[in-house]
């Protein structure tokens, strides 16, 4: 199933565009605390594929791609191709990539990473999602920009990896 519907993306008779990323400005400050300091407004815990704890905040002043999805997932598997190849043109020092995998088991996640040979980060949650990332459906992406406000939101399948979604990206981070 999901090879034909990575033919359908390549061949363009399936419309699934990126979503349209907005500029987010550096100067939109979602949260104060009572330090003075800026504080990054997404607290996810994550676990990386070797079982370390992190969270989304520690990635604050990059643009950051987080994209849910899971094995059993036609539609995730069809993107993939997209991600990886946009993940391999990203600047790291100014994108992140955080592909959060919803599979109950991890090791069916990381046998199909494996066996296809990605290499992009992948997290699995350490509790449960919240706002924006939150979806009822799979695939479901969340652009950040480096302050951590959402620059765009995608529920469904999609081609991210165009000139126009790539060019987005890096706008976030000039």
């Amino acid at each position: 199933m999901s090879a034909l519907q990575r033919g359908l993306l390549a061949t363009g008779l399936w419309n699934a565009d990126a979503p349209t990323v907005r500029a987010v400005p550096a100067a939109a400050t979602p949260v104060m605390p009572a330090s003075g300091a800026t504080a990054y407004p997404h607290q996810l815990p994550l676990t990386t594929l070797d079982g370390q704890s992190v969270s989304l905040s520690d990635l604050k002043g990059k643009a950051v791609f987080v994209n849910m999805w899971a094995s059993w997932c036609p539609p995730c598997v069809a993107e993939m191709p997209g991600i990886q190849a946009l993940y391999k043109k990203m600047d790291p020092k100014k994108v992140a990539f955080v592909l959060i995998s919803l599979d109950e088991n991890p090791a069916k996640a990381r046998a199909m990473l494996k066996r296809q040979g990605y290499t992009f980060p992948v997290y699995f949650p350490a509790g449960p999602l919240v706002p924006p990332f939150d979806s009822n459906s799979i695939p479901s992406t969340v652009i950040l920009g480096p302050n951590g406000e959402v620059a765009a939101r995608h529920e469904g399948m999609a081609d991210y990896d165009t000139p126009e979604f790539e060019a987005a990206l890096a706008q976030l981070v000039r």
